[in-house]
């Protein structure tokens, strides 16, 4: 009766910690690797970086095509050079054209 006393006084403590270390022991490597945890914390910053520098280059480009576009109103480009310069890109000419052959 007395050995089942102390081991009662021993094992019952001793389940109940090791039940609560268990516990911990689950919540804290659910916050460390858990799909809201510091690595997937750390996994979404890297992601912020790399998609704000894709932004930066896309509203770059975005200014780029914005002034060559502004380029193209009728009051500030010459009708001449744009037929001239969209020949040259694609690669056509006009039956009554000279050609000349540059280096």
């Amino acid at each position: 009766m007395v050995i089942r006393r102390r081991a009662r006084a021993f094992l019952i403590p001793l389940f109940l910690y090791a039940v609560s270390a268990g516990l911990v022991g689950y919540f804290i490597h659910h916050a460390h690797t858990g799909t809201r945890g510091t690595e997937a914390k750390r996994a979404l910053k890297t992601q912020v970086v790399v998609l704000e520098a894709e932004l930066e280059t896309a509203n770059a480009e975005k200014a780029e095509w914005e002034h060559r576009i502004g380029l193209l109103k009728a009051d500030q480009i010459d009708r001449d050079l744009l037929e001239e310069r969209a020949r040259t890109l694609i690669g056509m000419v006009h039956k009554n054209d000279v050609v000349i052959m540059g280096q």
